[in-house]
């Protein structure tokens, strides 16, 4: 048969092996055994086998081989450092026709170990490739002399060519496999995410509507306390907590359980179908709490966390996925308010709470934004109550329709919309604005206490931030205190030191606010630059008469004293208050008994006259 017919006929039979269906759907080692095969009938080859190279490159791996007797995917390995030719030829010459193997400078160093036990006489090999990098070859091995037509060796070439299509092919599908796994999946706990609960939820709400019967309630999970652990103990902790969690609810069983997701940091949804009655779901939600409330072990602690559900029924409560969604999570959120580890059922009264949460949090975030908010201040006097020592800067918020608001209600909102490090520069800044008014009135206020929120002190730009806004408004940062809360002073210690003493080191100097309300440990209170404690009103309230607040006030008195730091007492709203703290020895008092908080105007004409 002329060469080009032959040319023709192996082409033929290649183009209709690797375009039939039945081809295209097999798995890679079923496609590789039908190539090799037809390779091995076509030109009449005693051995054909497809090698790969490893990550490594110090070698080349089978992953098929064809003989006349058998087919297997049996791996053996080829070494470049004792075959340094064999290599060498394949990277520069790609394609090796070689009728004498036995003693080719190419091929020869098989011999002894192969070539002649097998009775191999020419071999024909053909390279397979990663788009330009050569990723394997294709291999016919003949027992009798052949020289290679250029048929042959075009058809080994086409064989080689499909093998690498196919391993683009499927190089792409694993790129589109991973591309998929991250955009529906969590990379930390492997559970779905946030984008496949809800389209999981559109799927089974559509069913639902269409055959206009079934139901199905999502559980929102958030667990508690992780924000302490992560401040405690590290976020890598932290993650662990969130990986074994996200395991114990992926293996518990409970009736009607459909799809488990991890949706945020430390928060999760089980839909739940069918089994949707209330009795269920508070069983559910129970063993859910149990099983979170089990102690983790990591890193030799046993850390004990608990969780708050939110659940919602859709039909029922709601009618689409994101209203679903909505109202799974503002019954989380009123589980928490109500004391947490704890499961909450949605109704129309937690809906309207959530909507007007949601709207203050908007009226806040343009308060701050549009500086309407304002700062207030109260004194604090020395322990004769007659001289004012200081200033702690307050945030007010006179809401358009709802009037004054108080700290109270609207901080929770601040920090759980993320708000809390921009509420600290505004009030640092109107701060600042105040001192510069009062200075230009010839006035030098005394120095002024900021408090300081945990998500303020964690952040390494903040002595930065103080120096450039005290330097806008000519104020020396001496002028300043900052107050810092006890569960502030839970995170990094290295960091978290570097912070403060760079804003002592600036003038500054530093409090710890609400002492005795916390969890910070003496160690830690001995090696951070603080130089006053402030006690909290809680424990002022009932001196002197109830004899557990006197002997805690006493024992933080005494405390501070032994590491040289002064005392504040706030809530001191009676003369018996004032009388028995100044026989203690403390030394500034603060209170509605000297003063409640006032605007800035106020305080300038009740405590301070021009020089």
């Amino acid at each position: 048969m002329p060469d080009t017919d032959t040319f023709v006929t192996f082409h033929k039979a290649l183009t209709k092996l690797s375009h039939s269906s039945a081809f295209v759907d097999k798995k890679r080692l079923q496609k590789l055994a039908d190539l090799t095969a037809l390779c091995a009938q076509l030109l009449d080859v005693d051995r054909v086998s497809v090698w790969q190279f490893p990550e490594e490159r110090d070698r080349i791996e089978s992953e098929w081989l064809h003989t006349a007797d058998t087919a297997s995917g049996n791996k053996s390995s080829l070494y470049q450092s004792g075959n340094p030719e064999y290599f060498s030829a394949l990277e520069t010459e790609r394609v090796l026709s070689v009728h004498d193997a036995q003693n080719d400078p190419r091929t020869r160093a098989f011999t002894p170990g192969y070539l002649a036990p097998l009775n191999i006489i020419s071999m024909l090999d053909a390279p397979v490739f990663d788009g330009a990098r050569l990723s394997g070859v294709v291999c016919l091995e003949s027992t009798h002399r052949r020289q290679w037509t250029l048929p042959e060796i075009s058809f080994v070439v086409a064989i080689a060519d499909t093998i690498s299509l196919i391993n683009t092919y499927e190089a792409w599908l694993d790129s589109q496999r991973a591309l998929e796994y991250a955009t529906r999946y969590d990379s930390l706990t492997g559970l779905s995410n946030i984008d496949s609960l809800r389209s999981r939820i559109d799927h089974l709400a559509g069913k639902i509507e269409r055959r206009g019967l079934g139901s199905l309630a999502l559980i929102w999970i958030d667990v508690d306390r992780l924000k302490s652990i992560n401040d405690g103990l590290g976020p890598q902790v932290g993650d662990n907590v969130i990986a074994e969690v996200g395991r114990r609810l992926k293996k518990l069983s409970v009736p009607g359980k459909d799809l488990l997701a991890r949706i945020a940091g430390d928060e999760y949804a089980l839909i739940v179908r069918n089994h949707t009655m209330r009795d269920s779901l508070e069983l559910t939600a129970s063993r859910i709490r149990r099983e979170i409330n089990k102690p983790i072990r990591l890193t030799g602690h046993a850390i004990n966390v608990g969780a708050s559900l939110g659940i919602c029924h859709l039909p029922g409560d709601c009618q689409t996925t994101g209203d679903l969604l909505r109202g799974a999570e503002a019954a989380m959120y009123n589980a928490k308010q109500r004391g947490r580890d704890q499961a909450c059922f949605f109704d129309s009264s937690i809906q309207t709470t959530a909507r007007s949460r949601f709207a203050l949090e908007n009226e806040l975030r343009a308060a701050i934004s549009h500086h309407t908010l304002d700062v207030f201040y109260q004194p604090i006097l020395n322990a004769s109550g007659l001289k004012v020592e200081s200033l702690e800067a307050l945030v007010r918020w006179q809401h358009p329709q709802r009037g004054w608001l108080s700290p109270i209600e609207f901080l929770g909102i601040a920090r759980n919309g993320g708000l809390m490090y921009t509420l600290g520069e505004f009030m640092l800044r109107r701060v600042c604005e105040h001192w510069q008014q009062a200075r230009n009135r010839g006035i030098t206020l005394p120095e002024i206490s900021v408090n300081l929120a945990a998500e303020q002190v964690s952040v390494p730009e903040l002595p930065s931030l103080i120096r450039g806004t005290c330097r806008e408004y000519s104020v020396p940062v001496r002028a300043l205190h900052f107050e810092v809360t006890e569960d502030s002073i839970q995170g990094d210690f290295s960091s978290l030191t570097g912070i403060l003493e760079e804003l002592v080191a600036d003038g500054a100097s530093l409090s710890i606010d609400d002492f005795g309300t916390g969890y910070s440990s003496l160690s830690r209170l001995k090696s951070l630059p603080f130089s006053r404690i402030k006690i909290d009103r809680s424990f002022i309230s009932q001196l002197p008469d109830d004899e557990d607040d006197c002997a805690i006030t006493l024992s933080i008195i005494g405390l501070a004293r032994g590491l040289g730091l002064s005392v504040v007492a706030e809530g001191v709203e009676t003369k018996a208050h004032e009388q028995w703290l100044f026989d203690q020895g403390c030394n500034y008092l603060q209170g509605y008994l000297y003063s409640k908080p006032l605007p800035f105007e106020r305080l300038m004409d009740q405590y301070f006259t021009p020089l």
